[in-house]
């Protein structure tokens, strides 16, 4: 699963890397915890441009009768994401890209669990492939969520994990987010692992153990 990551790149790059417009009071997130808002693209609706949105990290399906859900839908499957009731309408129409520059997993040491942190090699930010939804409670104002898709580890990534977030390279971005595309076969085929090469991990100290942490402490690697 993916159950934390980071967010540190500058409104700039963002905008450079995915074309986008980002508000100047855009912050780093070193932390990103279940159900805080991260950042994500999709296209605005009615039209064709890419708009940079906040959406709270657990997907609340349509017809949730509880948005206390969402907490048990912060990954969707890659495998079954096409078909499960919770995540197969925003599969079919509400694709989005979830802004990452890392995501932590706990790799488990004898009776411990190391959190490792793994990114691009070339310190660019990226995009989890991501569905989000939107939920109307009986009162109060409409709640957009959204999850993120895993996929099996690559090489580097197993001896780590059993799972890892999809990272789509930046040529799928435009087939991932068109909701005018709507044929499972070519959509699933890029949830697929990314290559190991492309990516480095290394062990971080457990201060992110805690999600209240959001420094750029939780970042720093341990000592060889």
């Amino acid at each position: 699963m993916c159950g934390r990551f980071t967010q540190t790149a500058s409104p700039a790059v963002i905008a450079q890397e995915f074309g986008v417009t980002v508000p100047p009071l855009f912050t780093p997130r070193y932390n990103i915890a279940p159900s805080q808002p991260v950042a994500a693209i999709r296209i605005e609706p009615g039209t064709t441009t890419r708009q940079l949105v906040q959406l709270r990290w657990g997907l609340i399906p349509s017809w949730a009768k509880d948005p206390k859900i969402g907490h048990q839908c912060i990954n969707a499957k890659a495998e079954t994401v096409a078909e499960k009731p919770s995540f197969r309408a925003a599969f079919k129409a509400r694709r989005c890209l979830v802004i990452a520059t890392g995501f932590y997993e706990w790799q488990v040491q004898g009776k411990a669990k190391q959190p490792m942190w793994i990114g691009l090699k070339s310190h660019r930010p990226f995009a989890f492939a991501g569905l989000w939804e939107q939920w109307q409670p009986p009162e109060g104002t409409v709640i957009e969520s959204c999850t993120i898709v895993t996929t099996d580890p690559n090489e580097l990534l197993r001896p780590i994990h059993n799972r890892m977030p999809v990272i789509l390279a930046p040529t799928a971005y435009d087939l991932w987010l068109d909701p005018t595309v709507q044929q499972g076969d070519s959509l699933k085929a890029l949830l697929r692992p990314y290559p190991s090469e492309e990516l480095q991990a290394y062990a971080v100290n457990t201060l992110v153990n805690n999600p209240r942490q959001d420094s750029s402490d939780c970042l720093e690697p341990l000592p060889a």
